[in-house]
């Protein structure tokens, strides 16, 4: 069986991160998003073609043409047309039926396996909020209609865009949609008038990255999984609670209380005396120095976060260095949901936490104080005691 990942587009909703990455190699739990999701077809495909476009060498170089038992091909979308238009650019490809995916969003094995016990099939998830995206209505399980963002409640079965379908989706056009793309969804309602198109609704995740702080809710699921694993050196009075992951090569020194589920690299340094909670990932070559508070943060490779520093509910890219005693603001006094700038627009994160997003190669200076919500474009820098209140660009 055969699987199309669709890897092609350039994240602006995940800016600063993706400016110079594209978004299927974001990392969640030391992994990036694109493994994730080829780690869960193992068994299930033996071929999986993946769309590219922004930035595609890096994606190539970084999967290859075979990942754990999975041919893997790669198609280039030119234009950014669409999720239509990138189906479509495989079709001399596919053989018959296949698993298309986005490569942004995460999905489990179990749910994909539910899905392909069809012949045709899309995956659903019921949501509280189902208005902010497109759902499907249905009839004894099997697609009625597709509704994007209604304005009205028809339906809570929220499209999770994990479909199952063959040859026969070629077989439809598709019209420019009112953001002049090709959308495969057209596509799929034109099948269903024809066939059966089964609805399985998720029994275990979907986890959605739409935006930059969605990778910390897809973090802290990650890492509920993990069993502690300690091939790093750990020298006396150090403190391990729950379960944690130490990678080879990492030193945790004196004073060091690790709360799990924690996940840290390999060839790192941390501490003395470092206070690391719960649904941390820290990646590989990094230092975290003395008196360091990090909680609920993603931790790419190669940073350093410098002494007396808090990190609280953030992302910081890779090859940046938190200046001493830089810390991120997580909470607003009013206790109110944090906004945060999205395209010259105020946007409520839904999060009452929310730290920053660093983008990579980024220097604060020491005392830097960040507000809830702020984000640094890569290679920027603060001056030392800055206060930031708006995005450092």
């Amino acid at each position: 069986m055969q699987a199309i990942i669709l890897a092609a587009g350039k994240s602006t909703r995940t800016e600063p991160l993706t400016i110079n990455k594209p978004k299927v190699l974001l990392k969640v739990a030391n992994k990036t998003l694109i493994e994730h999701n080829l780690d869960q077809l193992i068994g299930i495909v033996d071929e999986a073609i993946i769309v590219v476009g922004f930035l595609k060498e890096e994606i190539i170089e970084f999967i290859g043409n075979e990942y754990k038992g999975i041919k893997i091909k790669y198609v280039e979308q030119v234009k950014q047309l669409g999720t239509g238009d990138a189906v479509n650019s495989c079709k001399d490809l596919i053989k018959d039926k296949f698993i298309l995916m986005m490569g942004d969003d995460l999905y489990h094995k179990k749910d994909i396996k539910e899905c392909i016990k069809h012949n045709y099939s899309v995956l659903v998830q019921k949501l509280k909020n189902p208005e902010r995206f497109g759902v499907f209505v249905t009839e004894n399980n099997i697609v009625k209609d597709l509704i994007e963002k209604p304005n009205e409640f028809v339906s809570d079965l929220v499209n999770c865009a994990l479909y199952v379908l063959d040859k026969k989706i070629f077989n439809f056009e598709m019209q420019k949609s009112e953001r002049g793309e090709y959308e495969i969804t057209e596509a799929i309602l034109s099948l269903s008038k024809e066939n059966e198109i089964h609805v399985v609704e998720v029994t275990e995740y979907w986890l959605s990255i739409g935006y930059a702080w969605h990778l910390l809710d897809a973090n802290t699921e990650f890492l509920k999984k993990i069993n502690e694993n300690i091939q790093g050196e750990v020298e006396k009075n150090v403190t391990i609670k729950g379960n944690v992951i130490v990678g080879k090569g990492t030193i945790i020194k004196n004073g060091v209380y690790i709360e799990g589920p924690v996940m840290i690299g390999e060839n790192c340094n941390i501490g003395p005396n470092c206070y690391i909670r719960p649904s941390t990932s820290i990646g590989n070559n990094c230092k975290v120095g003395n008196a360091v508070e990090i909680k609920n943060s993603i931790i790419m490779n190669n940073t350093n976060v410098g002494h007396l520093s808090y990190i609280g509910d953030s992302v910081l890219g890779e090859n940046s260095n938190m200046g001493a005693g830089t810390i991120t603001a997580n909470l607003r006094h009013d206790n109110a949901n944090v906004f945060t700038e999205i395209k010259d627009k105020l946007l409520d994160s839904d999060r009452r936490k929310f730290g920053t997003i660093v983008a990579e190669n980024v220097h604060t200076g020491i005392h830097t104080s960040i507000y809830p919500g702020r984000k640094f474009w890569p290679g920027t820098i603060t001056l030392p005691g800055a206060i930031v209140r708006k995005d450092v660009k």
